[in-house]
């Protein structure tokens, strides 16, 4: 076989084989739209559904996230204030702190995420009309734990610095056993108007369709070698 023919059938092989891969691609994009699709269908139907009791203790262990986040659950009891956590927040009203309070039920101890205040109101006494030591109904969203902290800033326990909403790691600061998740405190005002509850961010960065197209478009490049190295070059 001549050195052109040679190169004409590797290319032809190289061509193929990218064919295969960016088709497999794009298919695979399209799957994944129709799953992202379908997990914001069930979002969407469980933030607008009735408020449930939230999970017993006994099934906490058991919990799968896919099957509870973003549910919309109510619990009773008292909030334990002197063990409340600050973790940084970036929010629509500027920067501050989301205040993550456990609330001690008859089965066991959630944690809170009761809403987001300021950094004037960072201290308890800045806020002190909040720190009710009565019986409490809570409703809110489901949420489950982030762990370690952001993108380049993690958390420092032994700083009581936080940046995400770490419920393992803050509850064993705190020395205190909680459920394995929080719930996103709705926007039923406090007393005294902080923390402000109801600020849960529902978005999903859905851009499947987008990487999907771009993957068949580099299929249908590679197509496109394909036909035009059919015959050997006349050259």
């Amino acid at each position: 076989m001549k050195k052109g023919e040679a190169k004409r059938f590797g290319l032809i092989g190289l061509c193929a084989v990218f064919a295969l891969l960016f088709a497999g691609l794009g298919i695979w994009q399209l799957q994944r739209l129709q799953w992202k699709l379908g997990l914001i269908a069930k979002v969407e139907q469980r933030i607008h559904a009735p408020a449930v009791p939230v999970p017993n203790s006994r099934s906490w262990k058991d919990l799968e996230p896919d099957s509870i986040e973003y549910r919309r659950v109510y619990a009773v009891g008292t909030f334990i204030h002197e063990k409340e956590a600050l973790v940084d927040a970036l929010t629509e009203r500027g920067p501050g702190y989301w205040v993550l309070t456990p609330l001690q039920t008859a089965d066991g101890n959630i944690i809170v995420n009761r809403g987001f205040v300021p950094q004037d109101r960072a201290t308890p006494n800045a806020r002190p009309e909040g720190h009710q030591a009565r019986i409490q109904k809570v409703e809110g969203l489901l949420r489950i734990t982030e762990p370690h902290g952001r993108y380049l800033r993690p958390n420092r326990p032994n700083e009581d610095k936080w940046y995400s909403r770490d419920i393992a790691a803050i509850a064993k600061a705190r020395t205190i056993a909680v459920a394995p998740f929080f719930i996103d405190a709705d926007a039923k005002p406090n007393p005294g108007g902080y923390p402000v509850g109801g600020m849960t961010v529902v978005r999903f960065r859905n851009t499947h369709l987008i990487y999907a197209v771009t993957w068949f478009g580099l299929a249908a490049l590679a197509v496109v070698g394909l036909w035009l190295l059919r015959k050997p070059s006349r050259r």
